[in-house]
Parts: C-alpha cells; structure tokens; sequence
C-alpha cells in the first residue's frame, strides 16, 4: 500500500486510493469510492458510496460527503461541513434513486459547519464562509458567507480577497496574479 489507513478507520471493498492519501481515525470510506493522490480525509469523516474526490484534497474532522458529491483537485473542507443528496428527505420514502449531484471546482475552499445543499456546484477556487448554508450555484472565484450564503465579494486563487478597480483589474499582491472581471465573471488574466 502506497497510502495510509488508520487502525480504526474502514476502507469498504472497490474503492481506489491514490499514492500518498492519509485516512484518519475513525473515518469510513464506502463501497466505491475514487480518492485521488495526496489527500488528507481527517477524524470521523464520512464518505459515502460513489464520492469522487481528486488529488490534494484535504478534508478536516467531522465531515460528511454523501452519494453525489465530487471534488476537483486541491479542494479544502473545513471542520464540520456537511453536503446533502437529496432536495426532500423522508425517512419513510427511499429516494435513493433520486440522489442530487454536487460538484466542488478546483482549489475550492469551503469553511467549518458550512452546509451544502444538493444540485448546487461550486466553482473553482470560490471560497465558502464558516456556517455558510450553500442553497444556489455558487460561481468561480466567488466569495460568500451567511444563511442563506451570499456572495459578498471574490477571492483569489491564492485565498486573499479581491478588490477591483474601476477597469475591473484586481491584483493579489502576495502572488503577484491579475484577475480581470467581466459581466459578473472573474477570470484569471
């Protein structure tokens, strides 16, 4: 084995685990899961049957990613934060076959005790406050926060918020990148 399970963690049949993943204790992984290289799945993290998740993702205690999520690469999930698959649960109806499709986009970071609602993606690189309940499609680079989560500005790709001039250029100093924003859309220039 080329990645690391802890001795109180289960790894169900069929999945496949990149070189150099990390899985913490008391962790469970389900029946056909797909972890890419390099991730970090923390303390008592559920991930449910069919979860893809992509190299480099780091997911921190507590979570739980059900039947429908993908993440991109370089995708952060902080403490707590939990997904949903399906729009209207009852525990007397199985609607298991109506599972709802949630995709992360890369270098996405999402905060600690957010929420994400099913059919919602996440573009890559936008930033999900702490307690943020996620309930529309949140676009690249966005920055929101808030129940229901509003978009309150943009982030950089390096994780600093964005402030654009009044030609629409922004600079991340730390990084040295520019960022240009044209009809509500960031693109990195």
């Amino acid at each position: 084995m080329d990645y690391f399970i802890h001795d109180s963690a289960i790894v169900d049949e069929g999945c496949k685990i990149g070189a150099g993943t990390k899985i913490w204790h008391f962790s469970h992984i389900m029946t056909n899961c797909k972890i890419g290289n390099n991730c970090n799945i923390g303390q008592n993290v559920v991930v449910s049957p069919e979860v893809i998740l992509g190299n480099n993702v780091k997911i921190q205690n507590n979570v739980s990613l059900y039947t429908g999520v993908i993440c991109d690469d370089d995708v952060f999930l902080g403490p707590s934060c939990v997904f949903t698959n399906v729009i209207n649960p009852r525990s007397a109806i199985n609607r298991r076959g109506q599972y709802a499709k949630t995709k992360v986009g890369r270098g996405a970071s999402i905060g600690a005790n957010a929420t994400i609602v099913c059919g919602h993606d996440i573009g890559m690189y936008a930033f999900i406050g702490a307690g943020a309940v996620v309930t529309k499609t949140i676009p690249a680079y966005a920055l929101v926060v808030g129940n229901p989560a509003k978009q309150i500005g943009w982030m950089s790709e390096y994780g600093i918020r964005l402030i654009f001039n009044q030609d629409g250029i922004a600079f991340c100093q730390e990084s040295n990148e520019k960022y240009i924003l044209e009809n509500n859309q960031v693109k990195k220039y």
